[in-house]
């Protein structure tokens, strides 16, 4: 038995229900935290972590049960009794103030003063001593926060909740926009916040971080406490990844990408010396009817300007595009539409989707001449298309009325992939499309993935996630630095070899396959 497994809870949560109007968020859920572990939390959207987190957080009073913190029971009221009681939260949407400076961020609600009168040279060396203490001696204190990196801003804030003296951190999707280096760097802190004896409740949807952070993980489903298993157990007992999968969307899910060889049509997409003039390119390369093909990379390498120079979002200085044999011309996003090219974003909600408007007209925004006569839409047509693709992605709505805000990051996902049908195009340009869902929402995705390029269509699939595109690929093209360096076969490639490529260890590069 584990040093953690013999250790009275920190942190405690018994019998806390909360429901929200006809909803049951929670359920009787009891939940423990031990001094000295990371705790994981995983479920799908929609199943209760945040709930719980906003309860332990001091954002929502449970309706029944209780919280106790080192066996004794607290109320928190407010965030600030949270703070009071030793509970920091790291949110996914960072609660910085952009335009004041880090030092300023750190003393809010703090500020040193003399007489009344804000010591500013006090807030620098204590804000100097914060941003040591949890290794950011790289951020000058003077800066506005908002010209960091988002991974620079999210030590800026573990900074603020460690200065407050917190016995438990919850850090809510905590890598989903940092860089692999950045990923790193909070990785390491972790682990030296875990020797300290803090405890730690890490929510992702990334199984391979919680494989490697966690010590324990609870899964939620509906509402439910489904159960928690013991990361560090061996034998019989050791827990498989696919044993959490089931837990989470309550099925055996044995290969969650479900790739299968199959024969493949002739060349679709043809791109010659592709460049912008500036830091991409000259790109090469080819994507046939039915193949699924990932362009991967570290971020910066150009993967996602590649998707916007093909689907005209960005103007190309040079280079040719061949779809079905023809040389396309593209001058901006309408025209790639019309000319066969469809493309996923990679921010949904910046770039896809406009939230306040009905999942319907969502979908079916791009293809309004299908649906119109002699300028009058016929809506009976325009919901019989979108509830049939509805149907086929599995989008779940209270009705094609329902603003598009209020759907899970899956089901939003979704509708993006739905209006893309609806375009039938002959390429589709996926950016990041499982980024923020979760993995019931992942397994739905990589499925309509696998059914789009089995109709024909070519698929070219921009991806941060290294085992997503192993797994959902036939083919891969590393990125580096704005050039194609490596064209391998999915079916041989590995990560470790993946990396090479992407971080130049392969000195003399060229584009190739290494199968």
């Amino acid at each position: 038995m584990s040093e953690v497994a013999t250790q009275a809870p920190l942190l405690e949560v018994r019998g806390v229900s909360k429901r929200f109007g006809a909803t049951q968020a929670l359920n009787d859920v009891s939940f423990d935290l031990r001094p000295g572990e990371v705790h994981a939390l995983m479920g799908e959207n929609g199943a209760g972590k945040s709930t719980l987190m906003k309860i332990i957080s001091g954002n929502y009073a449970p309706d029944t049960g209780s919280i106790h913190m080192l066996g004794e029971q607290v109320v928190m009221a407010s965030p600030r009794d949270a703070m009071t009681a030793g509970v920091g939260i790291i949110h996914q949407e960072l609660n910085t103030f952009p335009e004041m400076t880090v030092a300023e961020n750190l003393a809010v609600g703090n500020e040193p003063n003399r007489a009344g009168v804000l010591n500013r040279r006090q807030m620098l060396v204590d804000a100097r001593d914060k941003l040591d203490h949890v290794g950011a001696t790289g951020i000058n204190p003077k800066t506005p926060i908002g010209r960091l990196s988002v991974g620079m801003q999210q030590m800026v804030e573990i900074a603020r909740a460690m200065a407050e003296d917190v016995k438990v951190l919850v850090l809510d999707e905590p890598t989903a926009a940092l860089s692999t280096s950045e990923s790193n760097q909070l990785f390491e802190l972790i682990r030296e916040m875990r020797e300290r004896g803090m405890g730690l409740i890490y929510i992702s949807h990334r199984m391979e971080e919680v494989w490697h952070l966690a010590d324990r993980v609870t899964v939620f489903r509906d509402g439910n406490l489904v159960g928690t298993r013991d990361m560090r157990a061996t034998g019989p007992d050791a827990v498989r990844p696919n044993d959490i999968v089931k837990m989470m969307v309550g099925r055996d899910v044995d290969d969650l990408y479900g790739h299968e060889r199959h024969e493949l049509g002739d060349v679709r997409l043809e791109v010659e010396e592709l460049t912008d003039g500036a830091d991409i390119g000259p790109v090469s390369f080819s994507v046939r009817g039915g193949e699924i093909v990932s362009m991967v990379g570290l971020i910066g390498a150009g993967r996602t300007e590649v998707g916007r120079l093909l689907y005209g979002a960005d103007r190309a200085a040079s280079g040719t595009v061949k779809l079905d044999g023809e040389v396309l011309r593209v001058r901006g996003p309408k025209e790639a539409i019309a000319k066969g090219i469809g493309m996923l974003p990679e921010s949904r909600k910046d770039q896809a989707l406009f939230l306040e408007m009905s999942v319907r007209d969502n979908t079916a925004m791009s293809t309004l001449s299908d649906y119109s006569s002699g300028g009058v839409l016929k809506f009976r047509k325009m919901r019989s298309k979108v509830a049939a693709i509805f149907d086929s992605l599995a989008v779940k709505t209270a009705s094609q009325a329902t603003e598009s805000r209020s759907l899970s990051g899956g089901n939003q996902q979704k509708l993006v992939l739905g209006r893309l049908m609806l375009e039938r195009p002959s390429l589709m340009i996926l950016d990041e499309p499982t980024r923020g869902v979760d993995i019931g929402a992942k397994s739905e995705i990589y499925r309509i993935i696998k059914e789009i390029a089995q109709a024909g269509t070519a698929v070219l699939v921009i991806s941060s996630d290294l085992p997503e595109a192993l797994g959902i690929s036939d083919r891969l093209l590393v990125m580096r630095e704005g050039r194609l360096v490596a064209e391998l076969d999915a079916s041989s490639a590995t990560e470790e070899g993946v990396m090479e490529h992407a971080t130049g260890v392969y000195a003399d590069d060229t584009t190739r396959n290494d199968a």
